[in-house]
């Protein structure tokens, strides 16, 4: 049977498609635009949106396992609502979710509450699922790149008490693995969440160390009000997603994303090798910026 994976030509969702592809699953992605889609040989394409309720009946059609990634968008919660109930009109019973760590606590963030919320519908409605909290992803930061390399500073608002920052790769091999095994399944399982975190737990002043090793240079933390961090933001996304993520950022400080007991050792069990590091990220840009 075939999975459909939403969100395909995201971060996330491109490294899902290859693992899948990996394993040899029959793949199917929905895109708004296929002429700009580019996916590897064998990838089935479906037109449409997550609002599109017909193209959402189409694209399910044969299906019997749902990769269900939502951007962070002002109607993400009706897009993951009524994608849940068509999925499940049409029979589709397994699903995998890509939630946030911490959905259910940090429910002041629009976001973390749609996921919490789309989480329990999840339940209610009787699918076989796996729901996937990722901590911040590494690779956000490279939309701060410029102002590490220029300025010398680290500029994220993460706190004191420690992020566990996770690669996307890691993200993605994980659903891969889970949208597998309840595709292959026989019958239902049971419902899991699993938290995706780094091996790490790092703070704004751990970060900028790496940094200052990585780069051969002083970098420095450049502390935890995030005022600065959501004008910022305001320059390339809508201001109330700029106000949202600046929310976000105070519960980093406040709160932490730190990882539960046993976090790390399941999910370096579940991949069979070791999760990747931040350090490693770091070095890898301050590595393409000599070359550049």
């Amino acid at each position: 049977m075939t999975i459909l994976v939403t969100g395909a030509t995201g971060r996330v969702g491109r490294h899902v498609v290859q693992q899948l592809l990996n394993r040899g699953a029959d793949v199917r992605v929905l895109v708004r635009d296929p002429a700009k889609a580019d996916f590897p040989a064998g990838v089935e394409i479906a037109k449409g949106d997550m609002l599109d309720v017909d193209a959402l009946r189409a694209a399910f059609k044969g299906v019997n396992t749902l990769f269900l990634l939502n951007a962070v968008a002002g109607d993400e919660f009706t897009q993951a609502l009524v994608a849940l109930n068509i999925a499940r009109e049409c029979g589709v019973d397994r699903v995998v979710y890509l939630s946030v760590i911490h959905a259910d606590r940090f429910v002041n963030v629009p976001h973390f509450a749609v996921k919490s919320g789309a989480e329990r519908m999840i339940e209610q409605m009787g699918f076989s699922a796996t729901v996937l909290r990722p901590a911040y992803f590494i690779d956000n930061d490279l939309m701060v790149k410029d102002v590490i390399l220029n300025l010398g500073v680290y500029p994220m608002p993460i706190g004191g008490k420690g992020v566990a920052m996770v690669d996307i790769r890691d993200i993605a091999e994980v659903a891969a693995i889970e949208l597998v095994r309840r595709a292959q399944s026989p019958g239902k399982l049971p419902n899991e969440t699993i938290n995706l975190v780094g091996p790490d737990t790092l703070t704004g002043a751990d970060l900028a160390a790496i940094w200052s090793d990585a780069l051969s240079r002083p970098v420095v933390y450049g502390g935890d009000d995030p005022s600065g961090f959501e004008q910022n933001l305001t320059g390339f996304m809508p201001r109330w997603m700029a106000y949202e993520m600046r929310l976000m950022a105070e519960r980093y400080v406040s709160d932490g994303m730190i990882p539960e007991t046993g976090d790390i050792e399941r999910l370096t069990r579940l991949l069979g090798r070791p999760l990747h590091i931040y350090t490693d990220f770091a070095r890898g840009v301050a590595v393409d910026t000599e070359r550049s």
